[in-house]
């Protein structure tokens, strides 16, 4: 199996669905699950081919591989690894370890090469029948019914750094504040059957004084899963012609709703800036900060560009002029993501 082929097999929504899945299991990241998934379908047609040579793409479904696959720690990273500049032969060592730590697989060393026996995975291998879907409508963000659930949202976002519990704790008491310090730049993506917030983002028309921590390095900022007390943001108040900037501190959908609704939420978020201009009306610059990988390649369709990162973290600044952005098409723009 050429590993470049692997959406072929199993398409990126088949995998996008099975790493959902797989996360509700507790120490289960987004990226171990991916890996675990493209390990399975790597080891499943590996397995397959020996048998049947001619066999062609795309799998059916996710079934168990008959017998242990044997699999080099080189395979792995570039399995792993194959859209990344990242990933050494250790790196992804230390990958299996974790998967077997979980108990998603089995691997046995007899000397001279690795062999992995994939587990039983039921949420994938007995998958439920569909749910009716849900619909979703934007709405203004309630500091008395929404804290909790947007806390809990946004502390994933936050769990390979510190313990999420302990985020979510410390982001619930900060949502009410700047609320009731600017609310309209606060909006959610909510269920309509039970109510519950499934997107979340908070738009911070920034203080001039505060303005030069966008160009401080990025984890200095990061005051929602920081262990200080201060915000290093200072907010503006409707009618500071010296605010010029907006910090988007956080714009996200949860994974299973985001390729559907991202479009609108996007639209939405236009609507509200040129609504926040009319408060502070020399608005021009959007900064915000990238902690999820999840949206690097909506950020690089827009047209936001890095400026600044540093070596103690991934998480880096990016910018675009605010007239650019509510120019944007956004279903244009985004359409082929």
């Amino acid at each position: 199996m050429d590993i470049v082929k692997l959406d072929t097999w199993y398409s990126p929504s088949q995998r996008r669905t099975a790493v959902s899945l797989l996360m509700k299991r507790v120490g289960v990241t987004r990226t171990r699950a991916e890996c675990f998934i493209r390990l399975w379908i790597y080891l499943l047609v590996k397995q397959l081919q020996e048998s049947q040579p001619r066999l062609q793409p795309p799998l059916a479904k996710l079934e168990l591989p008959a017998t242990e696959v044997q699999c080099t720690h080189r395979e792995a990273a570039q399995l792993f690894y194959c859209d990344s500049d990242r990933g050494s032969y250790r790196a992804a060592g230390m990958m299996l370890d974790k998967l077997a730590a979980l108990g998603l697989i089995a691997k046995h060393f007899d000397g001279n090469a690795t062999a992995i026996e994939i587990k039983p995975v039921s949420e994938i291998l007995d998958v439920p029948p569909p749910e009716n879907p849900v619909k979703l409508k934007l709405d203004d963000f309630n500091p008395r019914c929404d804290t909790i659930p947007v806390a809990n949202l946004l502390a994933t976002n936050y769990k390979m750094n510190r313990n999420a519990n302990a985020v979510a704790y410390k982001i619930s008491k900060i949502l009410p504040l700047l609320a009731s310090q600017y609310s309209k730049g606060m909006r959610v993506l909510r269920r309509c059957d039970n109510l519950n917030p499934v997107g979340f983002y908070l738009l911070y028309p920034t203080a001039s004084e505060s303005e030069v921590n966008f160009f401080n390095p990025p984890c200095k900022s990061l005051h929602l899963s920081s262990l200080s007390d201060t915000d290093p943001f200072n907010m503006a108040l409707p009618g500071d012609k010296n605010c010029q900037s907006v910090f988007v501190r956080s714009w996200m959908i949860a994974p299973q709703y985001l390729s559907e609704y991202r479009i609108a939420f996007l639209e939405d978020t236009q609507k509200v800036l040129v609504e926040m201009q009319k408060d502070f009306p020399n608005l021009c610059d959007l900064h915000t900060l990238i902690i999820h990988p999840e949206y690097e390649k909506q950020a690089q369709a827009l047209g936001f560009h890095k400026t600044s990162s540093d070596s103690q973290s991934s998480v880096y600044w990016i910018y675009l002029a605010l007239d650019r952005f509510l120019a944007l098409d956004i279903k244009e723009t985004l359409g082929k993501l």
